[in-house]
């Protein structure tokens, strides 16, 4: 299964996808659908106070998701994506609560990666979490998942991550903005 329509049509019907982004491989699940985002979070055994953050096929589609963002919020976006930056924005009503925390939802729009081509064909918000079990070591391809965890997949995307950090994540909704966890992207804190 390697046809970008059928990982779509799997999306559509509330399946996850294991599908490598620019950094690790990732587990997408439609984000509106409240099913599919609960079979992410029980794939990974993660508890409901960790929030999973979200694929966006565009600037744009933060709308979606989140109130209107900052201008220091947009000066990040369109310096860093699409690319391995994740912003926390105050999530807009609606979201399934296993997607934001204390009002906020992480989101960014991915660099090239199988992961970016598959969320801007489905031209909606995914799930963006490590396709491994909470604790446990992100893996880059669809080769390593354990047998039990890729049964339990609508199917996975083929292709290897690159590793390395995971998505640098900063906090615009406060101000200054905050970076809370330095990761691929580097940005001076200073700037902020």
């Amino acid at each position: 299964m390697d046809d970008l329509a059928t990982f779509v049509e799997v999306l559509a019907r509330g399946g996850v996808v294991a599908c490598p982004t620019e950094t690790w491989l990732g587990l997408l699940a439609d984000a509106r659908n409240e099913d599919a985002v609960e079979q992410v979070a029980a794939l990974k055994g993660r508890p409901a106070d960790m929030p999973i953050a979200l694929l966006l096929p565009d600037a744009e589609a933060v709308r979606e998701v989140a109130q209107a963002p900052s201008a220091a919020a947009r000066a990040l976006m369109e310096a860093y994506w699409p690319g391995p930056l994740t912003i926390l924005l105050e999530a807009k009503p609606g979201l399934s609560p296993r997607l934001s925390r204390d009002g906020k939802v992480g989101v960014r729009v991915p660099g090239p990666s199988p992961a970016a081509d598959l969320v801007r064909a489905f031209a909606r918000p995914v799930t963006a979490t490590s396709a491994n079990r909470t604790g446990e070591p992100p893996l880059r391809s669809a080769n390593e998942l354990p047998a039990a965890f890729a049964a339990r997949l609508g199917g996975a995307v083929p292709g290897v991550s690159p590793g390395g950090p995971p998505s640098t994540l900063v906090d615009s909704t406060t101000t200054p903005l905050r970076i809370l966890r330095a990761g691929a992207i580097e940005i001076d804190p200073a700037a902020l």
